[in-house]
């Protein structure tokens, strides 16, 4: 008798497989009390550091919400669509009402039901599946729920009956949301049920509309003559709910309108019509997708995170607004994630959705946070110039850079020459001289005086540069004066006005768990000079002091016991941290916060985020988190691993990039004998590139072809060729000679341009 596999069947043979390392590996409890990141290090000491499979059986993964559908939700709708529904991940209906608070109602709410019984869908978590995607990471939603249908129970049964094993039926739940662009705007929603096991099945749809309907031609119409829904012909009206019969090799559709549809815009409904939908979605996005950077890594898992990342971010787009989440208190935009989604849009190769996202991202404001806000706005510009070197950008959004200029510029009036107190984080009220606000608005200065010099605009660019110059030593003198030096390392507050205290354990306090959720602002300012100790004194404060588990960062504590629990992460605010672990070549800790965030801070198999999750499991089966889905959350999977495979930085530290950096950051498993990792049109801020690594270790070489970037050449560019535990590269051989290799596999290809390969000689070594 098969059945659905119990949802922690296959991280159990995970478990065992590793069982020898995590003998001595320390519990939830012993991690959080911990100041440094216990699981973390575990993981980067096994062979070839971290990976998904280490991390993902030490917790149960984030699936209850703050909802009276209690699993999270999956977003469902076409991209950049204004209408989207939402598909419960235990698959009990579309469109369910939240009931709390946090969440927005959308459309009428729809419950399935199966067996004769008429039993809720996914109600008993033993028999429901995991939701899977199609092909891994299409928005195409499969949920599979075990309910067996009695035989024989009542009426004319023999009194010589012969017992029978029967297989349960598992009734197969499909769900998409339509993309023909008539469809896309009132979220409509195709929905399938066949049965993969089994040949008796019962499925019934419930609805909770809030005014009369009726059921005719296949429709379910409101009071005012629009339909709400749409059945095929084997579905009937029984009881007040649609009803229909399966059996083997048959099937049952209907559409879910979120919006309704007048009669004529109702579409035909059946298994065909599904079909015929299903293959338009598909094409859909499969087609958005193959508009940007293409990666393939030897780790499936991997490639079909970042490509659900760049379905879930579209998905959030409403309009040309690309919000934080979907259905709840968090649908709306935000500067400074909604900066960091579009970002991660921008560095796969969206640049035409970047410069139509940037639009409503300069025209939001909120108040008590303008300082704050400034430098994310003046950033996105600067970021999608150097990567497009479309110069018409300046003059599109003229008048809006220079108000945010402006601001930065004139108004640094607070005292010891800093801006004016800011609310401390948009949660957190209280005013203070932010170390935040002062060092992004430093770097805001310097790279628009950096932009303009670029673009011709000499006279404004002296003065910009000028003011930053002047204004770099002030921050850092409010920063040395105010930095506490009896930690190690020193701790550095957001409150450059004083009265922070050190925050030590980080967690100890509610104004703790807020510095480490926003001190990644001045991580990723730059405002320290590459190379000086001070540089490292904010990320290893983290690391060492109770602010990082999993490689994401910790939220919550004693004082902050919200209703998701005590202790939390936030992964997304980690993006800074971890993009800094890379600038400053240190790829096995980037490693962990990717592997952390896929195995612990997404959903298993939908790539779900949210702003946080508690630690603390609710059960066997699952943690809370907040809120889901979240932009912010997607682009962090998105960054990082465009900058594992590749990064383009300013290292010489005047606000233009220089340097090109390839597979600095890759999992050494990548190039195991046989693996190939394969980027191509990556954007960079020197021009596309394209890289293939192929690993002959059993020959003793990997070969790389590469195609450089020739529109605005890099003044320097390396390459690193991460090979197992075991193995170091010595050289690598070319058309143009022959290039030494460092110890850690780095060749220097600043001199070649164009399409070369390159074949890197490998030899056994001990392992590290």
């Amino acid at each position: 008798m098969s059945r659905p596999i119990r949802p922690f069947a296959f991280l159990l043979a995970l478990l065992l497989g590793a069982a020898a390392a995590r003998a001595t590996l320390p519990t939830l409890a012993e991690a959080l009390a911990a100041k440094r990141d216990v699981w973390g290090e575990a993981a980067m000491a096994q062979p070839n550091g971290a990976s998904y499979e280490f991390f993902a059986p030490l917790l149960p993964p984030p699936r209850y919400v703050h909802a009276d559908f209690r699993h999270y939700p999956i977003v469902l709708s076409a991209p950049d669509a204004k209408v989207k529904a939402r598909l419960i991940s235990d698959g009990r209906g579309v469109n369910l009402r939240g009931g709390s608070r946090s969440w927005n109602d959308v459309g009428m709410p729809v419950t399935f039901r199966v067996g004769p019984d008429e039993f809720l869908f996914g109600s008993l978590r033993d028999r429901v599946s995991e939701p899977t995607l199609a092909e891994g990471w299409m928005p195409v939603v499969e949920i599979r729920y075990s309910h067996r249908s009695p035989v024989q129970s009542e009426g004319m049964v023999p009194l010589n009956q012969v017992k029978r094993e029967l297989p349960p039926e598992i009734y197969r739940l499909e769900a998409f949301a339509a993309t023909d662009p008539a469809l896309a705007a009132n979220g409509v929603v195709f929905v399938k049920f066949d049965l993969a096991q089994g040949t008796n099945g019962f499925v019934s749809v419930d609805v909770d509309a809030r005014s009369p309907v009726k059921f005719e031609r296949g429709r379910l119409i409101d009071d005012s003559g629009r339909v709400l829904a749409i059945f095929d012909a084997g579905w009937k009206r029984e009881r007040g709910k649609l009803v229909a019969r399966l059996k083997p090799g048959t099937a049952v559709t209907l559409a879910i309108a979120t919006e309704p549809l007048t009669d004529a815009t109702a579409p035909a409904v059946s298994p065909a019509q599904f079909a015929a939908q299903r293959e338009a979605c598909v094409r859909t996005w499969r087609e958005l997708v193959g508009r940007g950077m293409q990666v393939e890594v030897p780790e499936p898992l991997v490639n079909h995170a970042w490509r659900n990342a760049l379905c879930q971010n579209f998905t959030l787009i409403n309009g040309d607004s690309l919000r934080y989440s979907a259905g709840n208190q968090y649908d709306r935009l935000y500067s400074a994630e909604g900066s960091d989604a579009a970002l991660a849009l921008l560095s796969w190769g969206f640049e035409r959705d970047m410069r139509r996202l940037m639009g409503p991202i300069f025209d939001f404001t909120r108040r008590g946070l303008e300082y704050h806000q400034a430098a994310f706005k003046l950033g996105n510009l600067f970021k999608y110039y150097w990567q497009t070197r479309d110069a018409a950008v300046i003059g599109e959004f003229r008048a809006r850079w220079e108000k945010e200029a402006e601001r930065l510029d004139r108004h640094r009036t607070g005292a010891g020459g800093l801006y004016p107190k800011e609310q401390y984080c948009g949660d957190i009220h209280t005013p203070v001289q932010s170390l935040n606000v002062n060092a992004k608005a430093w770097r805001a200065l310097r790279d628009l005086g950096a932009l303009l010099a670029e673009t011709g605009d000499r006279a404004a660019a002296q003065h910009y540069l000028a003011e930053a110059a002047a204004f770099r030593p002030v921050v850092l003198q409010a920063i040395a004066q105010r930095a506490d030096r009896t930690t190690t390392p020193p701790f550095v507050p957001v409150a450059l006005d004083g009265g922070e205290p050190v925050h030590d354990p980080i967690m100890d306090t509610r104004i703790g768990s807020y510095w480490n959720i926003i001190i990644g602002y001045t991580i990723g300012s730059g405002i320290f000079p590459p190379g000086s100790a001070e540089e490292q004194w904010i990320p290893r404060y983290q690391e060492q002091h109770g602010g990082i588990l999993l490689g994401m960062l910790r939220s919550g504590g004693a004082q902050f016991n919200f209703w998701t629990g005590e202790q939390r992460v936030n992964p997304l605010y980690g993006a800074r941290y971890a993009l800094d672990t890379l600038r400053r070549d240190d790829p096995e800790r980037a490693l962990v916060s990717l592997y952390g965030t896929l195995a612990q801070g997404l959903t298993r198999n939908t790539f779900v985020g949210a702003e946080g999750s508690t630690l603390d499991p609710v059960d066997a089966e699952g943690r809370f988190f907040y809120c889901p889905p979240n932009s912010a959350a997607s682009a962090l999977v998105l960054a990082i691993l465009r900058h594992q495979l590749v990064q383009d930085w300013d290292e010489d530290d005047d606000g233009k990039p220089e340097t090109l950096r390839l597979l600095f950051g890759t999992s050494r498993r990548w190039l195991e004998d046989g693996k190939v990792i394969k980027v191509a049109h990556a954007p960079t801020a020197f021009g596309e590139v394209a890289i293939e690594a192929e690993s002959r270790l059993s020959t003793g070489e990997v070969i790389a072809r590469v195609t450089l970037p020739e529109r605005n050449p890099a003044k320097r560019t390396l390459l690193r060729i991460r090979v197992p535990d075991g193995w170091r590269v010595v050289a690598a051989t070319g058309a143009a000679g022959t290039f030494p290799a460092d110890e850690r596999g780095t060749v220097d290809i600043s001199a070649l341009r164009g399409e070369q390969t390159l074949r890197f000689q490998t030899v056994r070594s001990a392992s590290r």
